[in-house]
């Protein structure tokens, strides 16, 4: 299995900033790519093209997009299909990320039909799941990560969904913040969400990798990824910059 090293660009760069930054990793991480490494790059939309040209064929990485809409075609005015992310170049996309569930208000029954229309059309998927801080501090953690990851799952059926799906921790009190979680609350929340999934989908969920999200660098991240249960990351703010990225890709 292995490590995925995932870096989410949000809302940032332009076409010729994300080419810039694209080209340079290739060129830092070159000949030193580890064979157990994966790396996929969420640029905006915008920006996909061009760092999908900027990375050409390299072996180990990846280009995925932030967000789409559960319809072949449609009058969905500023949504974005799977069909045309792929003939973008893309293989992944995130769904139920933090921000989406958080500021554009996407529930779990969106963020359900997402994860299974995408993987029906072809993209490999990203699920994200978090609790709040409010919910941590109420005792819902279990509860939440429970439901996110029951609603998202029952109803994907894929033969090979252990390759074509992974799960992203993001307890949301530690994206952007500064704020990381210890490593007993990663390796306490990734154990039960190996838990959930050998349940919810028997067969798939040994293998299903689970990723860690909130605010990794490349000071935390040689800890972070040694942890059990913990099978690559998703790298926000800290993913922006070719060269603190390549040192959490190389760490």
């Amino acid at each position: 299995m292995k490590k995925c090293i995932a870096a989410n660009w949000k809302m940032f760069k332009t076409r010729l900033d994300a080419r810039e930054t694209a080209t340079a990793l290739a060129a830092l991480t070159a000949d030193k790519l580890p064979a157990d490494r994966e790396v996929l790059i969420f640029p905006p939309f915008t920006a996909i093209s061009a760092v999908r040209e900027a990375l050409g064929s390299r072996t180990g990485f990846g280009v995925g997009a932030q967000n789409f809409y559960p319809a072949e075609e449609g009058a969905y005015t500023g949504e974005i299909a799977p069909d045309m992310l792929i003939d973008l170049g893309c293989s992944w996309s995130l769904a139920g990320h933090s921000e989406r569930r958080h500021v554009f208000k996407e529930g779990d029954d969106l963020v359900a039909a997402k994860t299974v229309f995408g993987l029906n059309k072809g993209l490999n998927i990203i699920l994200c799941i978090g609790e709040t801080l409010e919910q941590r501090k109420n005792g819902h953690l279990e509860t939440v990560l429970r439901e996110q990851l029951r609603t998202a799952l029952l109803e994907c059926s894929q033969k090979d969904l252990a390759s074509r799906l992974a799960v992203a921790y993001e307890p949301v009190w530690a994206i952007g913040t500064g704020e990381v979680a210890r490593n007993q609350d990663i390796t306490e929340a990734h154990a039960f969400i190996r838990s959930q999934l050998l349940d919810i989908k028997p067969g798939h969920g040994e293998a299903m990798r689970i990723l860690y999200g909130g605010s990794v660098k490349p000071k935390n991240i040689a800890d972070i990824i040694s942890l059990d249960n913990v099978d690559g990351v998703l790298v926000g703010g800290a993913s922006l910059s070719a060269e603190s990225f390549s040192q959490i890709v190389l760490g």
